[in-house]
């Protein structure tokens, strides 16, 4: 007897500026409405509308600092923005007034949040997930009353039912064994019944229920662990640019969108700068073989950009070999430097080994092949704190005049060229610094090589949207002559 094929299912993540008015929540609903029809089962994972985390933080920062003046301002905007989207989408009176009444007490909750946090006098990252998972907890509430509303069987699902993290507060990390088995627990019950799930995204909890977070933008990666825990077929992530572009059009105006990137590709290009995809969502995606797309919830029709499986590096899409270019801003470098280092096992590791224990990220690295410096990339508001870090570790090096300094520069960025067959292709490396000569860039820092599609340059601040142009001529030129 041949197996039953398994029924297919769909994950949808809608982000803060696709829920973030009427208008908008109405094109996010009418796009649930059709995919309700083309898939079996279907789940909707929902960020804080836009603009609602920034305030709750805000609002707790001040509170930390004794500064509750402005909490009746925040708490009126909450409450006015959801209750303005309810108003002219929720037109059942009983179902927006309920829909308000659940809004208000979050609201209640996060005035009480920031007032026991003004007493104490700090904000710990335990307190800060807690105030910070509010608005996902109010924008599950207003979309799942939006659907029914419409007519689309649905029910909100706080995450913090489905996703198991440690207690890594403010970016935690789940356990994905015990997230599946809650993942099918919860959702499959609610399919049976022909319900939408609408899930929080960006917060979880630790086996013990305690809120954490899964990092600013981790919405997506809400969406990746539950196609991943379901499993689902596809993963559509829904945002207001048509998908992964070849540059940011705020700098490039003739950036284009990428019909496909691979796995690789996107991994680099979310790392280094591009905003369209929360870093950690791609390991659940490609572990689990699942599709992932980008869309734009406000042009549902253009196709957006798909992932793809890794190709071989000598057969880059399209015949182009970079396929985008991106940029971290407020970054500094940050250079260790002395003969006596010639030769002396252990100082890389002693360095970085500083740096991490200032709970900084290092981007980029690279060292001189005399071994008589290290040079790495750390973001700018991390700089005072690693640079006393590393004093303090190197202090008797130092004394001795066996490191001359250490020393960081001015506020620089990182341009990164990503594409598939990057470190393979003869000639690429010359061409792009060949262009950035052209247009009298100075490279400060290089990393090649350490990645098959990148290859990252450091600049001066002030020139990273020349930079930036400048490597996407070798986009247009390379589309124009393949």
């Amino acid at each position: 007897m041949p197996e039953k094929e398994s029924p297919k299912t769909l994950v949808m993540k809608f982000g803060g500026t696709s829920l973030g008015s009427a208008n908008a929540m109405a094109s996010a609903c009418q796009i649930v409405r059709e995919q309700r029809g083309a898939w079996a089962r279907l789940v909707v994972v929902a960020s804080a509308l836009s603009g609602v985390t920034d305030i709750l933080l805000d609002a707790a920062a001040r509170a930390a600092a004794g500064d509750i003046s402005t909490l009746a301002a925040a708490e009126a905007s909450i409450k006015q923005g959801h209750e303005a989207i309810a108003r002219e989408r929720v037109a059942d009176p009983l179902r927006q007034e309920q829909v308000r009444q659940e809004i208000g007490h979050l609201v209640r909750s996060f005035s009480d949040l920031c007032r026991a946090i003004a007493v104490l006098g700090e904000a710990t990252p335990r307190a800060l997930d807690a105030v910070a998972s509010l608005g996902e907890r109010m924008s599950v509430r207003l979309l799942a009353t939006a659907l029914e509303d419409a007519g689309i069987e649905a029910r909100f699902v706080e995450a913090t039912q489905l996703i198991v993290t440690d207690d890594r507060f403010q970016s935690a990390h789940p356990d994905f064994e015990a997230t599946s088995s809650r993942v099918r627990a919860t959702l499959e019950p609610l399919f049976d019944r022909g319900f939408v799930p609408i899930v929080t995204g960006f917060i979880a909890a630790t086996p013990q229920g305690v809120v954490t977070t899964l990092g600013r933008g981790g919405s997506d990666f809400t969406a990746a662990i539950l196609g991943a825990a379901l499993p689902a077929d596809e993963v559509w992530i829904w945002t207001d640019v048509d998908g992964v572009m070849t540059a940011d059009p705020r700098l490039v105006p003739q950036a284009r969108t990428l019909p496909e990137i691979t796995y690789s590709e996107l991994a680099e290009l979310a790392y280094y700068g591009a905003k369209v995809l929360h870093p950690r969502t791609i390991r659940p995606v490609v572990e689990a073989g699942i599709r992932l797309r980008i869309c734009n919830t406000f042009n549902p029709a253009h196709p957006g950009t798909r992932l793809v499986p890794n190709k071989p590096a000598a057969v880059p899409y399209g015949g182009r070999v970079i396929k985008a270019v991106t940029a971290i801003r407020r970054q500094r470098l940050v250079t260790i430097e002395g003969r006596g280092m010639l030769g002396v096992p252990g100082v890389a590791a002693r360095a970085f080994a500083a740096v991490a224990s200032t709970g900084t990220s290092v981007p980029l690295i690279t060292q001189a092949s005399s071994e008589q410096s290290i040079c790495f990339a750390i973001p700018d508001e991390a700089a005072g704190r690693v640079l006393a870090a590393l004093e303090a570790s190197f202090a008797l090096e130092l004394a001795q005049r066996d490191i001359d300094r250490v020393w960081a520069t001015e506020e620089v960025a990182i341009i990164t060229a990503v594409g598939a067959g990057a470190r393979n292709t003869p000639g690429i490396a010359g061409q792009i610094f060949g262009q950035l000569g052209r247009d009298k860039i100075n490279v400060l820092a290089i990393a090649h090589g350490s990645s098959d599609v990148s290859v990252s340059m450091v600049v001066a601040s002030a020139e990273t949207e020349a930079a930036v142009r400048a490597l996407h001529e070798l986009i247009v030129a390379e589309g124009a002559s393949s």
